[in-house]
């Protein structure tokens, strides 16, 4: 059981039960993660404003490398779990690379790269080395895609911690088959 209550239905206010729906339509269904963050609404625009913002940063499959070596890292189920389901479902990933990025590697040197990159990220709590960064560069990232990187790693790293606070019960279809 779920650390933190969901509200119910019906003391949702229609704004945020809108987002909820629209969230319901993206996914094929509503994520108990976002259910549960509309019980403080603004927190819940907060994250999906995040969320809709690194969405226009590097490629789908990058994003989703990045998020679910981060979820790994920071030990959160609830994470790994949907991204590896939006990561296969959404985003057309195999069951192999997912595995991959769990471990901060892919089988595309580039993703590796930024997977391994990521996960030193959080390890180093943003103090990489000069080495981190050269290897990152080495596969052919700018500055500016660098900091995008790191704009998902933080944004991946703010879920994970609101799921692992809550302590989030794992609702994403398929994920009993998934490794965590």
């Amino acid at each position: 059981m779920s650390r933190l209550t969901a509200p119910a239905r019906a003391d949702i206010d229609a704004k945020t039960q809108g987002a909820l729906d629209a969230i319901a339509k993206q996914f094929g269904f509503a994520p108990s993660m976002f259910t549960t963050l509309a019980a403080n609404p603004t927190v819940l625009e907060i994250v999906m404003g995040l969320q809709g913002s690194i969405a226009k940063l590097l490629d789908a499959t990058t994003r989703h490398t990045i998020a679910l070596a981060v979820s790994q890292s920071n030990g959160c189920h609830y994470c790994q779990a949907l991204h590896g389901f939006i990561s296969s479902n959404l985003g057309g990933m195999s069951a192999e690379e997912i595995e991959l990025a769990r471990t901060g590697t892919s089988s595309d040197p580039k993703r590796a790269a930024v997977a391994k990159f990521a996960q030193h990220v959080i390890e180093t709590r943003g103090q990489v080395s000069d080495e981190d960064l050269a290897a990152v560069r080495e596969v052919g990232y700018i500055d500016p895609e660098i900091q995008a990187i790191v704009t998902i790693v933080v944004v991946t790293l703010l879920t994970n911690y609101l799921n692992n606070v809550s302590d989030a019960v794992v609702d994403v279809p398929g994920a009993d088959h998934q490794s965590a």
